[in-house]
């Protein structure tokens, strides 16, 4: 069942507003609202112990010392929390491993952030997720 609620903002904020909407291509600003919401919430969820999906991208150099029997050497350490990874090629320096993981948030957070400590990682990322099912 939907409900129609009021929202009062500033010229300047809709504005800004209605250009995200345009950069991102919603259909009206209900959808955008109520994608706005649901990341919020999926963020609170990841605040909690809730098991939780996420995945972990890495560029590294490849011919970093040891570099790459770090980053596997974390993740058999972590191998609760490792559902999958692949490895590609970038160019003839870099590379990027995705890694696909599951489990409590703050044992996620923990791998990625001693991903991201290691010297040689140029990039770290986590993209944190859940399965929606709670969220209306």
């Amino acid at each position: 069942m939907l409900k129609r609620f009021t929202v009062s903002l500033e010229d300047s904020l809709l504005t800004e507003f209605d250009a995200l909407i345009s950069r991102r291509r919603y259909s009206n600003r209900s959808e955008a609202i109520r994608d706005l919401i649901r990341t919020d919430l999926v963020e609170q969820v990841w605040q909690s112990d809730t098991p939780v999906m996420g995945v972990i991208t890495l560029v590294y150099d490849h011919h970093q010392h040891q570099l790459q029997e770090k980053v596997t050497r974390l993740q058999h350490e972590h191998h609760q929390q490792v559902v999958s990874t692949t490895h590609v090629h970038m160019d003839g320096n870099n590379c990027l491993e995705v890694v696909v993981v599951k489990g409590s948030a703050p044992s996620i957070q923990d791998l990625a952030h001693r991903l991201r400590a290691l010297r040689g990682i140029r990039d770290c990322q986590l993209a944190m997720s859940s399965t929606g099912r709670d969220l209306p």
